[in-house]
């Protein structure tokens, strides 16, 4: 039986490696969505058929799995990053990325229906915190203009956040199933990403920096990425994972600044500190009399 810990600890590093997805993405500039979609599953499918291969037939047989789980995953991939590009294409990036940032806190009211799993006042509260830093975060520390004209672009992004957010709860029912199992999903998504960018979108050749940048992303964010938070959400503590899931977004914005593609603002340090404190008291254990 896998460690719940070290689970955890998998979903944890699954953030992580998203956080680098938007920088990478910066490098991805003038390629359509839908192809950039397809091509960085592609290359994730890819890797991981190569690996399976290199394990022989136990890798083979761990790519094995009930329909269910299969379909779960690839309606969950492909619907979360097709919803999410409509969002951004309808409705401003700052009020979409608030309203697909609502994922992580949804994750943890969610995890309240699962049997066995109790999600405590504190990470509530810790999640609740998380959500307010990445207001301040993509904010800037202003206001933002909610305008009717924009309603479909608020609608797929709050979409995208309920896709996310119910299957990484509901993942937890195909336990058996190997992580392993997800690479099947990512051809799948490559395919209907393929179908997709030849249905509504030009090709644009990629240049060789941007075919490294995707292959960069086959390997982390769309690859690795994956297959450890399959496992974390599988075997893992899902409230604290979704009440983690914050560190995401401010990452992501750190390494932007780093890299020299975003400057440093007062709301970042804003943003750090109350992550911290959230994520401390989703961590925080109950004393004796809490419980």
């Amino acid at each position: 039986m896998p460690s719940a810990k070290a689970a955890t600890l998998s979903g944890l590093l699954a953030i992580v490696l998203w956080s680098s997805l938007a920088l990478l993405t910066t490098s991805t500039d003038g390629l359509p969505p839908f192809e950039v979609l397809t091509l960085g599953f592609g290359f994730a499918a890819a890797f991981g058929f190569l690996r399976t291969a290199l394990r022989g037939r136990d890798g083979w047989r761990q790519l094995r799995q009930p329909w269910s789980a299969l379909g779960l995953t690839t309606a969950a991939l492909f619907g979360y990053h097709a919803l999410y590009f409509i969002a951004l294409k309808r409705a401003p990036a700052v009020e979409a990325n608030l309203l697909n940032y609502l994922w992580p806190l949804l994750i943890v009211l969610f995890a309240a229906l699962l049997p066995g799993v109790r999600v405590r006042g504190l990470q509530i509260a810790g999640t609740l915190l998380g959500l307010v830093a990445a207001v301040v975060l993509v904010t800037r520390g202003s206001g933002i203009e909610i305008q009717p004209r924009y309603l479909p672009g608020y609608f797929a992004a709050l979409g995208a956040a309920v896709i996310w957010a119910a299957y990484s709860v509901l993942n937890r029912r195909h336990a058996q199933v190997p992580s392993e199992a997800i690479i099947a999903a990512c051809a799948l998504v490559a395919l209907f990403g393929l179908l997709a960018h030849l249905g509504f979108e030009r090709t644009v050749m990629p240049s060789f920096p941007q075919w490294l940048v995707l292959a960069l992303m086959g390997i982390g964010p769309v690859g690795a990425a994956f297959l450890l938070w399959d496992h974390g959400t599988k075997h893992g503590d899902i409230a604290v994972l979704g009440s983690l899931s914050y560190l995401a977004p401010l990452l992501s914005t750190l390494l932007l600044v780093l890299a020299g593609r975003a400057e440093p603002h007062w709301s970042q340090a804003a943003a750090i500190g109350l992550l911290m404190l959230g994520a401390w008291l989703s961590l925080r254990r109950p004393t004796p009399e809490q419980s």
